[in-house]
């Protein structure tokens, strides 16, 4: 699996987990969800990600996430 793949799923999987967190243990959970949002928002405009760099370092190869 791609670095881009990889920061895609996981930025689904913790926006869902901290959606069913905001449902059913506190509402303040949804600072998360704003959180990967504007991570991703901000990733899309400078090509910025700390995940994807910190993946980049365990060796993880980069590729086409859509191609």
């Amino acid at each position: 699996m791609s670095i881009e793949r990889i920061v895609l799923a996981f930025a689904g999987f913790v926006i869902l987990v901290s959606l069913a967190l905001a449902v059913y243990v506190n509402i303040n959970w949804l600072w998360l969800t704003a959180f990967v949002g504007a991570n991703l928002l901000q990733s899309a405009f400078t090509g910025f990600c700390p995940l994807a760099n910190i993946l980049k370092a365990m060796g993880k190869k980069s590729g086409s996430a859509f191609g």
